[in-house]
């Protein structure tokens, strides 16, 4: 495994990858790394439109695992970035599927953070026959009281940037800032589009991490991050994730057979420990690790040694403690 800060296996290259076209509109970009004749696992990025990174494929042992990655529609390396037309969790589920047939894949590992998490459990509720089992960070059910806390709540411990947030729109807005800024980023200009992406993105980068990254926020506010995740987080939010009110939590017995681990950073301010609780309750099988010493993002050392050892876990058929 990686002697660097966080406890990931060593970078590696993806063996294949290529662009699948779904349909008139959108057109994916999916990858393979690690072992070609290893056990499947599929990673699920956050957002909606944060797109995967070269790190992602670093929780998984390379040796053992044929890794999956995905840029979700209108993310990342998917074209059109920031595209949010024809672009629903019905939608995502049935690409998962399509990205599986094309592959050739019976069944695999599911493993999503943020955003992730939530696709995961509308993916396996969905279909679940070909998973594994799951492991999920950084719970996110997008329920109403969630997307409240993400535009509202998260000021009682980031005020100054709360306070920068808002003013990304007039005052005689600001009462509503979710329909704000969907006015916004559903603009056909890109100019209007891209400066409250900006807004939006560096608003949620300035409060994913127990102590600050300015590395990290300052990739927020970069076009190819901001525009996927400001347009699609605003899009999936406002629609609920085209989902029924709490339909994850009550759906839950479909997938609840399958082993499962759930890590949760214990300062995440983004997906605050509660959500990951209450799907613990609605799920008591799924092991449930709250980590001290994290906020929200992946890359913490605390949850990232957290998630390495569910994949080793699953790859040893382990017992899920």
């Amino acid at each position: 495994m990686s002697a660097d800060t966080f406890p990931l296996f060593p970078p590696i290259e993806p063996y294949r990858s290529g662009m699948l076209e779904v349909d008139q509109t959108h057109t994916l970009y999916w990858e393979e790394s690690g072992n070609p004749e290893g056990q499947p696992v599929l990673f699920l990025h956050g957002g909606p439109g944060g797109g995967t990174s070269p790190n992602h494929r670093r929780y998984f042992d390379p040796a053992y695992y044929r890794i999956v990655l995905f840029d979700q529609r209108g993310a990342g390396k998917s074209l059109p970035l920031g595209e949010y037309r024809d672009n629903t969790t019905a939608l995502l589920i049935d690409d998962i599927e399509k990205i599986r047939a094309m592959l050739g894949i019976e069944k695999w590992l599911v493993f999503g953070g943020s955003w992730g998490s939530t696709l995961a459990l509308a993916y396996g509720e969905a279909h679940p026959e070909p998973c594994l089992g799951f492991v999920l960070r950084g719970i996110f059910l997008c329920t109403k009281a969630e997307v409240e806390w993400f535009i509202n709540g998260m000021k009682w411990f980031f005020p100054e940037v709360h306070q920068r947030f808002a003013e990304g729109v007039p005052e005689d807005e600001r009462a509503d800032l979710l329909s704000a800024y969907a006015t916004r980023l559903f603009s056909s200009d890109p100019a209007v589009y891209t400066e409250a992406a900006r807004n939006w993105s560096r608003y949620e980068g300035s409060c994913i991490f127990l102590r600050p990254q300015s590395d990290a926020i300052a990739d927020f506010e970069s076009d190819a991050v901001c525009i996927g995740l400001g347009r699609l987080e605003a899009h999936y939010m406002i629609n609920g994730a085209f989902m029924r009110e709490d339909q994850l939590v009550q759906e839950i017995g479909r997938i609840r057979h399958l082993p499962a681990v759930i890590v949760q950073g214990r300062y995440d301010v983004v997906c605050p420990p509660v959500t990951a609780q209450r799907l613990h309750q609605a799920w008591p099988e799924a092991a449930l690790h709250m980590i001290a010493d994290a906020g929200h993002a992946g890359s913490e050392p605390g949850i990232a040694q957290a998630l390495v050892r569910a994949t080793e876990q699953f790859k040893l058929n382990r017992k899920f403690d």
